[in-house]
């Protein structure tokens, strides 16, 4: 089984300089996306502590509200060994938390609000903001981003302002795809679990027009329960 230091050496960052997104995402090797509809369900140990390591390195984690609700995401939170890597790099001990919903439609009182060890962001478009952005004062940072819809080149942008420029992305697939729509996703990691689902679980990508966008193999980590993980570069 590969250990936390050779997950952070095969993952490793060439530099914080300038806006780097990263997907994350585990997939059955027949390709469904969930297994009895979370996506958890096809992670073993190995990409468990990948995840923290991911986490680790990034300066926010972004994803959808659809994620939020179907995975029941808590606080976002490294553990001791992870907050003492960021102190050393000078970053604060816990990455921030971004939710990408146009409408929304979540409640203050949810667990990803609850238990968050740190303020949470909401990216929502201007309307939204206007409308509802309000009622989650007390419990989140809300961010317009967009007029219609939430516009992920400027949600970018406006993380940068912030220093946040190391972007690990965790879905869903609707965000995934639309990051792919606009050309902003950098590298792609997928954990490839050994099992052959069937059904009618989603891929990865969702909701983006068929095209043939070439990442570059950049890396290859396997474990003794069968996972594949592979890491791809958009160059």
């Amino acid at each position: 089984m590969p250990t936390v230091s050779e997950l952070f050496d095969a993952y490793a960052l060439q530099g914080r300089d300038g806006t780097r997104v990263r997907m994350n995402f585990v997939s059955s090797a027949d390709g469904a996306v969930t297994l009895g509809g979370r996506s958890g369900a096809l992670g073993g140990k190995t990409d468990r502590a990948l995840m923290q390591v991911l986490r680790t390195m990034a300066d926010v984690v972004l994803v959808g509200a659809g994620t939020v609700r179907a995975e029941g995401y808590g606080g976002v939170r490294v553990g001791p060994d992870g907050v003492a890597w960021r102190r050393a790099r000078g970053l604060d001990d816990q990455p921030a938390l971004a939710v990408v919903s146009g409408g929304l439609q979540l409640d203050p009182g949810d667990p990803v609000f609850a238990e968050a060890v740190r303020r949470p962001v909401l990216v929502t478009t201007d309307a939204t903001a206007a409308a509802r952005g309000a009622l989650f004062d007390p419990v989140a940072t809300v961010l317009a981003c967009g007029v219609d819809t939430v516009d992920l080149r400027e949600t970018l942008d406006v993380f940068a302002r912030r220093g946040w420029t190391q972007v690990l992305c965790e879905g869903g697939p609707h965000l995934f795809g639309a990051l792919l729509a606009d050309d902003l996703v950098d590298e792609v990691c997928v954990t490839i679990a050994p099992r052959f689902v069937g059904g009618e679980a989603r891929r990865i990508v969702q909701g983006v027009a068929e095209a043939d966008r070439r990442f570059a193999l950049a890396g290859v980590v396997t474990d003794d329960e069968g996972f594949a993980f592979l890491r791809y570069s958009a160059g």
